[in-house]
């Protein structure tokens, strides 16, 4: 290490297992008083994903506003119960399970396929294509179950070193960015003093004034979204969006959601409220792909949240163990009938990096809230009226922090080395190369680009093929695997010796201490 005369260090920075500057780390609890408003910011954090897949969803089906309202008030239940199984007994990290992304694809092939698109009543419509991608959805989550229960899983990741895991990692944030700016741009008047105010009150603010240096970090989200929430209140009552566009309006105003009106009182969601699932193999399939999709995306984002939580890298069979519980949410979503599939929530894991609070019971404290609101339909559809461009300009710092988490993997790779290098910007850019073809093509065309005589199957690979984070992480771990595989000097470079001691649940006191079931159930189940 080279030091100057004044005492200035400039040697490297020192490896970090645990991230450091962490408030409260994945086992530490916050005061119930600022544990209950982290978790209510949780809460407002994954209401965005919540309200957004089904405002495309429920329409294309046939639904209406009430509909829309019982769609909303099912996934905000499941995810609640999810949270909780993940968090207790799944892989025990300071994750939230939401709706998933991705499969809006398969159900889309659903609603338009010739056999429900002949139905003329639009509820009868409704509910018959949601049984279908009910069904679906149920088969479908006979994978993440199997493959985490049988350890294959495990096995894959035994293989996953922090090179591997950065592109993963990355884009399971970047990935994401069609969910942000993009979203916000649909009403700028909005959107765009959100994000502002946002990375001020976060970034600027706690600089400028100390004293609320904690509040401006730790709250920041509850900030942003009351205050400019009111601000959309108060340009809608004094009539500023009358004469905008249709769509315009819908963005901006805060009485355009219809969800208020059309929202029970009180309402517990149950098993086949809508019916009877029914299947079709081809379709469930293709909510197969769907499931993988949402199972390598989950990895990285358990990944991001234990690193924000200031906690050892997750043993193989942690993950797996979350993997198969991951399965049993998908599973709960069918039979409720929650539209889509579950997923770690990728947002969720980017607040625990700006608030910097990873404690495992707020996560919890955040399903609670979603049980709640779900269960009381007009305070939960108060919330939802929420314009989603205030949601969009949070994803957008929610996001990197997410992405960023991959990037402090960097530290356990050699970067002067040109196959660490290739690895990194190769999987990088087809990372995001493919997925933008993939999704052109299917916008320009409005066909996949693999067009067979099966739907099913085009379906699948669209699925696969559009998202970042998966193409990402296959190539950036078949490169690790097999380039130069034989050479000790490579190997290193990849960082897989920094993760050598957390491949095997008892070779760290640290991962006992974190990711050990309740109430020693790891004694019974010593494989897990």
């Amino acid at each position: 290490m080279a030091a100057l005369k004044g005492g200035e260090d400039f040697g490297p920075f020192p490896v970090k297992e645990q991230l450091p500057g962490v408030d409260f780390c994945l086992n530490s609890n916050p005061p119930w008083h600022e544990a209950i408003a982290l978790g209510f910011q949780h809460f407002l954090v994954m209401l965005g994903t919540t309200i957004m897949i089904p405002t495309i969803l429920v329409p294309q089906m046939g639904g209406g506003p009430e509909e829309k309202a019982l769609v909303i008030q099912t996934l905000l239940f499941v995810s609640g119960l999810n949270t909780l199984l993940q968090t207790m007994i799944g892989c025990r990290s300071s994750v939230v399970i939401g709706g998933s992304h991705a499969f809006i694809i398969p159900a889309i092939s659903i609603i338009f396929s010739d056999q429900y698109g002949r139905i003329v009543d639009p509820y009868e419509r409704f509910r018959v294509t949601m049984r279908a991608i009910q069904g679906a959805i149920m088969f479908a989550s006979m994978l993440p179950v199997l493959v985490g229960v049988l350890g294959l899983w495990r096995i894959v990741v035994r293989f996953l070193s922090p090179l591997a895991a950065i592109p993963l990692v990355i884009l399971t944030g970047l990935g994401l960015f069609q969910f942000g700016f993009p979203q916000l741009a649909k009403c700028v008047e909005v959107g765009l003093p959100a994000l502002i105010v946002l990375v001020f009150i976060s970034q600027y603010f706690s600089q400028l004034l100390k004293p609320f240096q904690v509040i401006g970090r730790r709250y920041a989200v509850i900030l942003i979204v009351g205050l400019l929430w009111a601000f959309a209140a108060i340009l809608t009552a004094a009539g500023a969006f009358n004469h905008s566009a249709p769509k315009t309006q819908f963005y901006c105003r805060t009485d355009r959601s219809g969800l208020i009106s059309a929202a029970a009182w009180i309402r517990v969601p149950y098993p086949f409220q809508w019916g009877r699932p029914t299947l079709n193999v081809g379709n469930g399939f293709a909510m197969m792909a769907a499931a993988f999709v949402a199972l390598v995306e989950s990895t990285g984002t358990f990944i991001t949240a234990a690193r924000y939580g200031s906690a050892t890298p997750l043993p193989p069979s942690v993950v797996s163990r979350g993997v198969s519980w991951l399965g049993v949410a998908n599973f709960i979503n069918g039979l409720f009938g929650a539209i889509t599939g579950a997923t770690a929530s990728v947002e969720n894991a980017g607040l625990l990096g700006l608030n910097q609070v990873g404690s495992r019971r707020v996560a919890q404290l955040s399903a609670v809230f979603m049980l709640f609101f779900s269960v009381l339909g007009k305070f939960g559809a108060l919330l939802a009226s929420i314009p989603l461009p205030i949601f969009a300009a949070l994803y957008c710092v929610l996001f990197a922090y997410a992405a960023s988490a991959g990037l402090s993997f960097l530290q356990f790779c050699n970067l002067n080395s040109f196959r660490s290098k290739f690895i990194l910007g190769f999987s990088l850019f087809m990372g995001l190369s493919i997925p933008q073809y993939f999704n052109e093509f299917l916008l320009v065309t409005g066909r996949t680009p693999v067009f067979t005589r099966s739907v099913a199957f085009n379906s699948m690979l669209q699925v696969i093929f559009s998202s970042p984070a998966t193409v990402a992480g296959i190539i950036a771990l078949f490169l690790d695997l097999t380039l130069h595989r034989r050479h000790t000097a490579t190997r290193r470079d990849s960082g897989r010796h920094w993760w050598k001691k957390f491949r095997t649940f008892d070779a760290d006191t640290r991962s006992e201490e974190f990711y050990s079931l309740p109430w020693g159930l790891n004694k019974y189940f010593p494989s897990l």
